[in-house]
């Protein structure tokens, strides 16, 4: 099992050296000077050979990265231009809207999704099924963005029963609470439909193995056996699934933070994006990647500890 684990921690620290590599790359292909668009196209050669100095713009390519990526190694994600603090202070700022929300949204995915999955694999191919399936294929259907504008208007705005948009901070708790809410419902919708078709077609594949089959002539009922012996196998995919959903969701915000005017980090990227500011990209994009693969080992590792066939095949 050590020697599996250190396999897999070797994985991810190959995966976030290529990802700096390629972020890093993006951001020096992108058309313009960095210091020109700070300052301006009336700024004075002398003031833009300074900010070229102060941002290292006028050191060799691999010097820039190996500046760069030591700082993140400290927790030096440098300085962000447009608001004059450091990028760590200001994503610290953030976080605590997004991953929450993300939090959120998970939970909710769970449990209507699993839950779903389930119900629809224990009626197959019957009109609660059918149901079921149409229902995740529609949530899959509809953008995010255009199920959180129609959550609005019908929660907020003809209904009154939340807010629209904003958040207050957590100091006022139950509005910060009541903020979160919509969005969390708008990011969720989509993901339950995955769980629960990933959970209904996993049961459905373990339902006529042999050990099904024989715990059946043990005399188990047919719900005992689904949930003392499909369904721990079955969730095996379905946490890979979650380890994903997580990472997506908490990547994933930008649009619905926009939407709702959340100050959380996926709206600080899209901000930064529009205003050049690139130690924030960079910065705030290498943190959502790095999350992204931590999450994901953290998955396999759980895969491994619970499924020992995972274990057998490596």
């Amino acid at each position: 099992m050590l020697i599996l684990i250190i396999r897999r921690l070797v994985g991810l620290l190959a995966t976030l050296a290529v990802a700096s590599v390629l972020i890093f790359a993006m951001l020096e292909i992108l058309p313009g000077d960095p210091a020109q668009l700070i300052l301006g196209t009336d700024a004075r050669p002398d003031t833009l050979f300074a900010l070229r100095h102060e941002l290292g713009l006028d050191q060799p390519l691999p010097a820039q990265f190996l500046q760069w990526i030591s700082g993140m190694l400290v927790g030096n994600l440098g300085t962000s231009h447009t608001y004059h603090i450091p990028v760590a202070a200001l994503i610290g700022e953030r976080l605590p809207v997004s991953l929450p929300l993300a939090i959120a949204s998970l939970l909710l995915a769970v449990l209507f999704g699993i839950p779903g999955g389930i119900l629809a694999a224990m009626n197959n191919d019957n009109w609660l099924d059918r149901a079921i399936r149409m229902k995740t294929q529609l949530l899959l259907a509809i953008p995010n963005f255009w199920l959180a504008m129609l959550l609005v208007f019908i929660f907020a705005i003809t209904l009154h029963w939340l807010p629209a948009g904003g958040f207050s901070g957590w100091n006022n708790g139950g509005g910060a609470v009541r903020s979160l809410i919509l969005p969390a419902i708008a990011l969720a919708a989509p993901q339950a439909a995955i769980l629960a078709r990933v959970t209904r077609s996993a049961l459905l594949e373990n339902l006529d193995d042999t050990y099904m089959i024989a715990a059946r002539a043990r005399g188990l009922s047919e719900n005992a056996a689904l949930y003392r012996h499909a369904l721990p196998n079955a969730l095996i995919p379905v946490l890979s699934i979650m380890g994903l959903q997580f990472s997506f969701l908490l990547a994933g915000t930008i649009i619905i933070e926009n939407v709702f005017y959340l100050p959380g980090l996926g709206r600080l990227i899209f901000q930064a994006v529009n205003q050049r500011d690139l130690a924030v990209v960079s910065g705030a994009s290498m943190l959502l990647i790095a999350s992204v693969i931590i999450v994901t080992f953290l998955v396999d590792l759980a895969a491994l500890a619970i499924d020992p066939r995972l274990r057998r095949r490596l």
